[in-house]
C-alpha cells in the first residue's frame, strides 16, 4: 500500500512498506532539459554531475564514500523532464541516504576547477554516444519530430554550449528550479509510514527554511487532439555495418486517458516478450534482425511511438515492408477478444513482475508523484488496462499510427 503526502514546503513525499532489509530512496526534481536556457544546452545534464563534486560540508571523495562505506550506492540521471538523485542502502541507513540526496540538491557548490574537469568527461560521453548509432538515432529522431520546441534538445547538450556553461550559470539553473514544491523524495523499505515521514521531514527541514512559501505549481496541460506532426523520411550516411531505423510519431501525452492503448500496442507489437509481433516477423519467422522494439515514451503536453530495428543493408527494405504491414493490420482489423484478453494478461504480468523492484518502485513513485500529484494503486492500474476493448485498442491505432503520420529515419 502506498503512503503520500505533500509538506507545506511543497515537497511530496511517497512511501511503501516492504519486508526488504534494503531501503530504496529516490529524489525526483521536475527539471529536465527541456527547462534549460535556451543557449545552454546540456546544463541540466551537466548539473547532475557536477552534484557529485562537493557540497558545502563534504569533498567529491566523502560524497562517494557516505554510501559506499556502509555498502549502499548512489546514482543519478538526467531525462527530457526531470532529474533523479536514488540510493539503495540498508534499512537502517535510510535517513543517511535520504540527507544525503537533500544535501546534494541544495548545497553542492558546482566548482569552477571540477566543472572545467567535467566538462571534459562529458565531451567525451557526448563523442562515445556518436559512435553508438543505435543509440543516437533516437535522439535525432525526437529532434526531428519535435523541433523547434524543447522536447527536440540534447539531453548531453553539445561541445559548444557546454563551454559556454560556468559555475555561475550551474547556480542560476539550481536556483530556478530545484525548489521543493518541484521534487519528490519516495522512500521503499521496511520502515513504518510515521519513520519514513519523519525521515524525509528531519533531512528536508534542514536546507529548507520553516517559513519557505512554495511558488503554485503550473497548471496541467489539458490532452488535446493529436496536433499534425512533421513528417520526414531521411537517410544518414554512417558507414557502419548494420542498418538502423527508426519508424514513428508523435502520440498521447502523460494526461490523456487514451495512453494505456498505446501502452498496450507498443507492448503488443515490440515489447520485451520473445512473441511480440515484431520479434516474431522479422526475426523469428525471416531472420532478417537481431533485435526489434517498440517504444512509447509520454512528456507533459506530447508523446512519441517509436519502433526501432537494426539489420543487414539488403534487408532493409523488406524490413519496413513488414513493419509496415503489421501496423495496417492494426489499423484495419480489431483484435480479436481472446488475442486482445492475451497481450492485456502479458502486460499485467510484465508489470506486477517490474513493480517487484524496489529501486523500481522507488523511481516510478517519485515520478508518478510529481507526474501526476498520486500514485495510481494496482487495481486501478489493472482496471484501466481490463477497460480496452478491441475498438478502443483500433481506434488508437488509426489515430496514432496512420500511415501519413509515420516518419522514418535511417542510419547507413
Amino acid at each position: 500500500m502506498n503512503y503520500t503526502k505533500t509538506f507545506d514546503c511543497g515537497l511530496r513525499f511517497a512511501f511503501r512498506r516492504t519486508r526488504s532489509q534494503v531501503a530504496y530512496t529516490a529524489l525526483a526534481i521536475q527539471s529536465g532539459t527541456r527547462n534549460e536556457p535556451e543557449d545552454l544546452s546540456g546544463i541540466a545534464h551537466m548539473t547532475e554531475h557536477m552534484l557529485f563534486k562537493g557540497t558545502a560540508k563534504r569533498t567529491p571523495q566523502q560524497i562517494s564514500n557516505r554510501l559506499e562505506m556502509l555498502g549502499g550506492e548512489l546514482n543519478a540521471y538526467t531525462a527530457k523532464e526531470e532529474t533523479v538523485l536514488y540510493s539503495t542502502v540498508l534499512k537502517e541507513d535510510t535517513a543517511k541516504a535520504v540527507d544525503l540526496l537533500f544535501e546534494l540538491a541544495f548545497t553542492s557548490t558546482y566548482p569552477q576547477k571540477e566543472l572545467d574537469k567535467e566538462r571534459c568527461v562529458v565531451i567525451d560521453e557526448i563523442n562515445m554516444y556518436k559512435d553508438s548509432p543505435s543509440e543516437c538515432i533516437f535522439e535525432e529522431f525526437e529532434r526531428l519530430l519535435f523541433e523547434p520546441g524543447t522536447l527536440a534538445r540534447p539531453i548531453l547538450g553539445t561541445t559548444r554550449s557546454l563551454r559556454k556553461i560556468d559555475s555561475e550559470a550551474l547556480r542560476s539553473y539550481v536556483r530556478d528550479n530545484f525548489r521543493p514544491e518541484n521534487m519528490c523524495i519516495s522512500i521503499v523499505g521496511n520502515l513504518t509510514p510515521q519513520r519514513a515521514e519523519k525521515i524525509a521531514l528531519q533531512a528536508v527541514a534542514k536546507y529548507v527554511p520553516a517559513d519557505y512559501v512554495p511558488a503554485p505549481r503550473p497548471q496541467r496541460p489539458t490532452p488535446a487532439d493529436l496536433a499534425p506532426c512533421p513528417r520526414f523520411n531521411k537517410e544518414v550516411a554512417k558507414k557502419n555495418h548494420q542498418i538502423n531505423c527508426i519508424i514513428g510519431t508523435t502520440a498521447y501525452s502523460y494526461y490523456d486517458e487514451r495512453r494505456m492503448e498505446m501502452i498496450l500496442l507498443a507492448n503488443l507489437l515490440g515489447g520485451p516478450g520473445a512473441n511480440s509481433r515484431l520479434n516474431q516477423k522479422l526475426r523469428e519467422k525471416n531472420a532478417l534482425v537481431y533485435s526489434v522494439d517498440a517504444s512509447f515514451t509520454q512528456f507533459a503536453d506530447a508523446g512519441s511511438f517509436l519502433i526501432y530495428f537494426g539489420c543487414e543493408k539488403p534487408n532493409l527494405d523488406r524490413c519496413i515492408e513488414l513493419v509496415h504491414g503489421e501496423l495496417a493490420l492494426l489499423r484495419e482489423k480489431p483484435l480479436s477478444e481472446s488475442a486482445l484478453r492475451a497481450a492485456k494478461k502479458q502486460l499485467l504480468g510484465q508489470l506486477a513482475v517490474a513493480s517487484d523492484n524496489g529501486e523500481s518502485q522507488a523511481l516510478s513513485m517519485a515520478k508518478s508523484m510529481l507526474v501526476f500529484g498520486e500514485i495510481l494503486p494496482d487495481e486501478e492500474v489493472r482496471r484501466r488496462i481490463e477497460a480496452i476493448t478491441p475498438e478502443s485498442l483500433q481506434r488508437a491505432a488509426v489515430s496514432v499510427l496512420a500511415e501519413d503520420r509515420l516518419s522514418t529515419l535511417i542510419f547507413k
